[in-house]
């Protein structure tokens, strides 16, 4: 059972590879294409994503990965400091630790 658990969880590259796509579309393709997107980007400062494209983003997670993945409840219990500095990586570790 363990093993196959196993199998079905995605690896942290296909997670940031979709992760990559939704980010392209909520901020579009032409602002994504100037941009070396990378797990350790942070989603204000390098991807200087707004407070309405973050929530279209943990929408698109939420949809995609299933009520296992409790973006939105994950992201409350952050204080705003901590949600400035979100980047991909934690998000990438926070689903993979919940799959």
């Amino acid at each position: 059972m363990d093993q196959l658990i196993q199998e079905n969880k995605l690896s942290k590259e296909q997670i940031f590879e979709t992760l990559n796509q939704f980010i392209t579309e909520v901020i579009g393709e032409e602002f994504v294409e100037e941009m070396d997107i990378t797990p350790a980007s942070s989603f204000t400062k390098d991807l200087e994503m707004d407070s309405i494209e973050i929530v279209a983003f943990s929408e698109k997670v939420k949809n995609h990965f299933g009520p296992n993945i409790d973006f939105t409840g994950w992201l409350s219990n952050m204080d705003l400091d901590e949600i400035i500095q979100l980047k991909l990586e934690n998000i990438i570790n926070y689903i993979q630790e919940c799959q």
